[in-house]
């Protein structure tokens, strides 16, 4: 079976959204829902059709003989924050750190010149280390009624990554390295949603954060754990 990432789901302008790449490779792997880890070896390639190859782990994901990815199930355990008030998220995107001059505005789910982008810019909460943003999903992403599985792995990827850089200095841009989600229930469309990411710890460049997915009533729909890179000078 081959794996398709559509031009629509970049993140930097010539690879996939790392969230929306790992959610098509979960997908792959039979857990559209996780629980799924999925390891991104090298920017995935957009509108090609790519390769897989059961491995004893999981699946592998190639690009001719180039491994894009592996993939296999694996529990995501975290202590999810207290959510965050839709009023709340609404206010803190207002502060969003990326809303001038974003390194990545052709991002599928942060970035600002997209129109046909989910446009989650996650900002700091008052008084809290969390970041947080609305989201109401439309039916671009939808399969019927229901959000695409991938759409959701996306929509908790780049909000882990505000979690550390709306409270901490950038030393550089970072790639995601390694990504592991579940979804307890995809949201219907038009259902308003927060999506809220936090830092879990730093080991020199890699950025261990997460992030989850809840309804505007606080029930959680999906939550993540990601490893994120920063790139060498």
């Amino acid at each position: 079976m081959g794996v398709l990432i559509e031009h629509r789901f970049r993140g930097p302008n010539t690879s996939g959204n790392g969230g929306y790449s790992a959610g098509v490779a979960a997908a792959a792997l039979g857990l559209p829902l996780g629980p799924a880890e999925v390891s991104l070896w090298q920017p995935p390639p957009l509108d090609q059709e790519l390769s897989t190859r059961s491995d004893p782990d999981g699946l592998a994901i190639l690009d001719g003989d180039q491994l894009v990815a592996t993939a296999r199930p694996g529990l995501v355990d975290l202590a999810v924050p207290e959510p965050v008030g839709l009023a709340e998220a609404t206010d803190a995107s207002q502060r969003c750190p990326w809303l001038i001059d974003h390194p990545y505005p052709q991002c599928f789910v942060c970035g600002t010149a997209r129109t046909d982008g989910l446009r989650i810019f996650p900002g700091p909460v008052a008084g809290r280390r969390l970041a947080a943003a609305p989201w109401v999903p439309d039916a671009s992403v939808a399969d019927g009624p229901l959000v695409h599985p991938a759409v959701v792995w996306a929509s908790i990827d780049c909000p882990s990554l505000f979690g550390y850089g709306c409270f901490e200095r950038w030393d550089a841009l970072m790639l995601l390295g390694r990504f592991a989600a579940q979804v307890h229930r995809v949201p219907m469309v038009g259902e308003p949603c927060v999506v809220s990411g936090w830092a879990l710890g730093r080991d020199g460049r890699k950025h261990d954060t997460a992030a989850a997915l809840h309804t505007a009533d606080g029930e959680l729909l999906a939550l993540s754990r990601a490893l994120w890179i920063t790139l060498k000078e």
